[in-house]
């Protein structure tokens, strides 16, 4: 069964046992988060103002820069960038990919973690969005949220399942 993203105004497919973070904290309007109950790995779509860069590629590479400024990264680097095109028929924009990493320090603490970023912009053009998905994925941490190299690769294929099954279906959402 697909998840339902907005009211399900977005569905996608994703692991079934994903934590809605909005059981657990506040969550804005703007977002779906969901966080995988046996590591750190965080997911997080959200449904943001067009940015400047009008190359698409350019622009995956602004929301990785703007979340790494978030994140109060240390460092931060693009690894990959590929478009996805949407051959599916339907309105859903192709997905731009990114994958890249930074370093953090979180919760105050010395030891920084390395986050492996795995990121999907989708440009709603006619609307003005940007719709994000990033999947965070610890790959050293700090608090044993980490995964090894197995749990990254099971991660990415589910990131993979993830952007290529995202369908916006109501499109109202962007009004």
């Amino acid at each position: 069964m697909p998840l339902q993203l907005f009211g399900g105004a977005i569905t996608t497919e994703a692991p079934h046992n994903l934590i809605d973070a909005s059981d657990i904290r506040q969550v804005p309007d703007t977002q779906e988060v969901f966080l995988f109950p046996n590591s750190a790995i965080s997911i997080i779509v959200e449904v943001l103002q067009r940015v400047e860069p009008a190359d698409s590629k350019d622009a995956v590479k602004f929301h990785f820069d703007s979340l790494a400024h978030d994140n109060s990264a240390t460092s931060s680097e693009v690894l990959s960038v590929d478009i996805v095109p949407n051959d599916r028929g339907d309105l859903t924009p192709s997905a731009v990919l990114l994958s890249g990493f930074q370093t953090v320090t979180k919760f105050n603490r010395t030891a920084q973690d390395q986050v492996r970023i795995l990121m999907a912009l989708y440009r709603v053009e006619d609307r003005g969005i940007d719709l994000v998905v990033t999947f965070n994925v610890p790959v050293t941490s700090q608090d044993g949220g980490a995964v090894d190299s197995n749990g990254f690769e099971t991660a990415r294929q589910q990131f993979d399942t993830f952007v290529r099954s995202l369908r916006i279906v109501d499109f109202g959402l962007f009004a």
